[in-house]
């Protein structure tokens, strides 16, 4: 719903409280950008990242794309040691955190990720941690080629081409993935992904598609899938994300392709959104 300020992954210092016990004037921190009622099913199960009521800053209510964000204290994540630039990340890298979660990736086996933004990339980091053999799906090489030279990806397939499945079937000794994440949001994407997974497999949608997906019975039956969905994220992913980028298990930095100032952003956005801009991750910064 429009008008609305956007703005979920962020950081910032914080300069002004009433009450935020375990933080300073001048902290760097980033931020949960889901409000969720803490009563419902959901919040009471723990799984306040699908609350019935969620609201997400940027999305349902005003975001942090301005000079200065008001939130609730019980939002604020503390990270002490990392920069605002690091921090900025933590939000879309710990939906990747959540989703090879709710896969339950397991060490050896192979992971297709499908989409190679920058939750693909995520979903990928995580999976690599986990013990996993990844390979990434996209339509643009450009994105296929910054997971060779930046993630250390292994195995690459061009998305729409005539041997997917020939290639994942070599890949995998016969054997097809056994988990298959989509992160792409593409219907096709999402309706073909069933076909890619191995007998017994978890398919896990992360990404979001407003249409209604169709599977073939017999082909999900026969394998006797686990379709699992991935919304958002929880503090736990965060907490995890901020130690694995201190432990420098993992390194983010890379995926911050473009800067640009708070003036020039309106002017870039159509730019940005083209997938041959080679765009990952563009940082607004706001000073």
């Amino acid at each position: 719903n429009y008008p609305r300020i956007l703005g979920h992954e962020l950081s910032g210092e914080l300069v002004e409280f009433d009450e935020a016990p375990g933080f300073q004037k001048g902290d760097i921190v980033t931020l949960l950008p889901y409000l969720s009622c803490g009563k419902c099913v959901a919040c009471l199960a723990g799984k306040t990242n699908c609350c019935t009521t969620l609201q997400v800053c940027g999305v349902h209510i005003d975001g942090g794309m301005a000079d200065y964000y008001a939130v609730p204290s019980r939002l604020l994540v503390p990270a002490q040691g990392l920069g605002p630039d690091e921090l900025a990340l933590v939000e879309p890298l710990a939906i990747g955190a959540h989703g090879i979660r709710r896969a339950a990736v397991r060490p050896g086996e192979y992971v297709l990720v499908m989409g190679a933004g920058p939750i693909g990339l995520g979903l990928m980091e995580f999976a690599r941690l986990g013990g996993a053999e990844i390979i990434a799906m996209d339509m643009n090489t450009r994105r296929l080629d910054f997971c060779s030279s930046e993630l250390g990806i292994k195995y690459m397939i061009r998305a729409g081409g005539s041997d997917v499945m020939h290639q994942l079937l070599d890949i995998t000794n016969g054997n097809m993935p056994t988990v298959v994440i989509d992160a792409s949001g593409n219907l096709k994407a999402i309706n073909q992904g069933l076909n890619y997974l191995a007998h017994g497999g978890r398919y896990v949608l992360v990404g979001l598609q407003k249409e209604e997906m169709v599977f073939s019975h017999p082909e999900f039956h026969k394998r006797e899938a686990t379709l699992l969905s991935s919304r958002n994220a929880t503090r736990e992913d965060f907490d995890y994300v901020i130690q694995c980028i201190k432990k420098d298990l993992i390194h983010p930095l890379s995926f911050i392709t473009n800067r640009v100032k708070f003036k020039d952003a309106a002017e870039g956005f159509p730019r940005w959104l083209n997938p041959d801009s080679g765009v990952i991750k563009v940082l607004l910064e706001t000073d």
